[in-house]
């Protein structure tokens, strides 16, 4: 099964008015993910998640509930509000991600 990867770092957070890693952990929604069609072509319910704070070296991990489309992007993707619920901390992890800070392992 795939599992969403999306960063949430502290400097998009402080500098851009971006959701931090905390909020997002504490809401359960990942707010406004840019997700091309070949990364969303592979996810659906129950896929995994894991969230990311590369500045912090945090990561969190817990199954996809949906993806809520909001609006796109400058280029034409996708964003996508990534509900889950009960995040848990596991210890850090880096992944690579895309230049829109996800990708789908």
């Amino acid at each position: 099964m795939s599992t969403l990867v999306m960063n949430a770092p502290r400097a998009k957070s402080e500098q851009e008015n971006k959701q931090s890693f905390e909020a997002t952990f504490e809401s359960g929604i990942g707010d406004g993910y840019a997700i091309s069609k070949g990364l969303f072509s592979r996810l659906s319910a129950g896929s995994g998640v894991v969230l990311l704070d590369k500045d912090q070296g945090k990561r969190a991990e817990v199954m996809l509930l949906q993806l809520v489309p909001t609006e796109k992007t400058g280029n034409g993707i996708q964003r996508y509000d990534v509900h889950v619920k009960n995040l848990k901390m596991v210890p850090y992890k880096p992944e690579s991600l895309n230049r829109n800070g996800v990708t789908v392992i």
